[in-house]
């Protein structure tokens, strides 16, 4: 709780002084941390592409985030419409009809397309932020997130697009080691 408050004062300090040195995007890409962080809950529809390297999946899901559980339900494709999957911290199950299903990992940490939106949001939230910029005329925040002590295409890194205006999460892509290994295409996003 207290690392909580400690970092809802830091962005309230960091958004109230308005220094020559911090961008348009630098400013919303802080409002929009604050934001996420106070997040209790979201509901979207994703498109997920999961690229194994040899092998590509496309997913179509409604996701539903409520405290620390992160339910998805598979639409598409039509052979898996129905499986659920159920998130609660660091576990994750696959199920339909008492069935577990392993969809195997996309780097060392344990990335899956099923927890995928987790960690975009947890990046949303708590990622190191390397870069920010404005896109596509100003309507999209672009927002690059990496380790502090690494160079770029290297490790995992993280990008997420927000919509300028509303602050949803329209887009998010993680690679690791420079090969984009996740891609979410968001809509209906709501908190």
């Amino acid at each position: 709780m207290r690392k909580f408050l400690l970092c809802v004062l830091m962005m309230i300090l960091l958004t109230g002084c308005k220094t020559t040195g911090v961008s348009e995007a630098e400013e919303l890409a802080l409002t929009i941390r604050g934001e996420y962080l106070a997040m209790d809950a979201c509901t979207v529809q994703a498109a997920v592409t999961a690229d194994y390297g040899q092998r590509v999946y496309e997913y179509e899901m409604a996701v539903s985030v409520s405290g620390g559980e992160t339910v998805l339900v598979l639409a598409a494709p039509e052979t898996v419409a129905g499986l659920t999957a159920r998130l609660t911290g660091k576990d994750s199950v696959l199920e339909f009809d008492g069935v577990s299903v392993e969809t195997g990992t996309l780097d060392d940490a344990g990335l899956t397309p099923v927890s995928a939106l987790p960690a975009l949001l947890e990046a949303a939230r708590s990622g190191y932020i390397t870069a920010c910029a404005m896109e596509e005329d100003g309507t999209q925040l672009r927002i690059d997130c990496g380790d502090p002590t690494g160079s770029s295409g290297t490790g995992t890194e993280t990008v997420l697009w927000f919509d300028a205006f509303t602050h949803a999460l329209t887009r998010g892509e993680i690679s690791v080691d420079g090969f984009r290994v996740i891609l979410c295409e968001f809509s209906d996003f709501t908190m």
